[in-house]
């Protein structure tokens, strides 16, 4: 294992909670595939790879075992934290392939340190419906088991991600889909995840997010969801004042994670907080 290799859970306090994400704070001169093959060893759904371009502005390329994304969200938390652990709080920079994300580190009054991630502007599309009735039969749900409220889209927020909202919590709750068979549908749509959601409030949600493009066939906590998902809120006219939607995942996995989403009226960027903890 490469060393300086640090583990993080994004998205929850808990060392059992959250989404696990590999950070190396020092990948100057590292090669692309050594980044996926440290991936790949590290197992976890995304490690976070930085280049220094000054103290506080750093390149930032994310890797799952299987394949390079162009941007991650719990990644990114666990990435501002662990740099700010080094160099200290405050406003930070990264460039990805999906572009410039600027990220702010403060603590928190729990003590922790919290990071906000700024998306690249977002946006939303309905979903075509011979692509809805694929990925519902993949799911094995039905057209009766999905929210009219929400309509079937996809949502870009740095990457492109599928949008399906359950019309109740025991639907979302019962996941069991056809692994090798959404993975397909995703690589042919480029979906990066599929946002599978319930909204408990109009400022509320829960969510389920398959990652199976990725080598993982659940993420307990997904930053990038979730700032593409406040592309949706915005195309569905939710956004008339300032909106914070607090999305809880996890829960079903054993590993609770707690996502805040701030949007504002006229700014299509995501705000995506949470903090992250060390797991050695």
């Amino acid at each position: 294992m490469t060393i300086g290799i640090q583990r993080y859970v994004a998205f929850s306090s808990r060392p059992d909670g959250g989404n696990p994400a590999g950070v190396l704070l020092d990948a100057d001169g590292l090669p692309e595939e050594d980044m996926l093959r440290i991936a790949a060893e590290v197992g976890y759904s995304e490690t976070a790879f930085l280049t220094r371009r000054t103290d506080r502005r750093h390149g930032v390329r994310y890797f799952s075992p299987l394949a390079e994304v162009a941007f991650c969200g719990h990644a990114t938390i666990a990435a501002a934290v662990a740099l700010a652990e080094s160099i200290g709080p405050g406003a930070l920079t990264f460039d990805t392939r999906a572009g410039e994300i600027p990220v702010d580190v403060r603590p928190g009054a729990d003590g922790d340190l919290w990071a906000t991630l700024t998306s690249v502007p977002t946006f939303a599309e309905p979903l075509a419906p011979e692509q809805t009735a694929r990925a519902l039969e993949l799911l094995g749900w039905s057209a009766a088991d999905l929210d009219p409220a929400f309509p079937p889209s996809t949502a870009f927020g740095g990457n492109r991600h599928l949008m399906l909202a359950a019309a109740g919590r025991r639907r979302l709750a019962d996941l069991d889909y056809d692994v090798d068979g959404l993975a397909a549908l995703m690589r042919e749509q480029d979906w990066t995840t599929a946002n599978l959601f319930w909204a408990e409030s109009p400022t509320r949600f829960h969510a389920r997010n398959p990652f199976p493009v990725g080598g993982v066939v659940e993420d307990p906590a997904t930053g990038a969801a979730a700032a593409a998902f406040g592309g949706l809120l915005h195309a569905l006219g939710r956004v008339r004042e300032p909106l914070r939607v607090r999305i809880t995942q996890g829960e079903d996995l054993g590993r609770p994670s707690e996502l805040l989403l701030d949007l504002t009226p006229g700014d299509r960027r995501s705000r995506v907080s949470g903090t992250a903890t060390s797991i050695g």
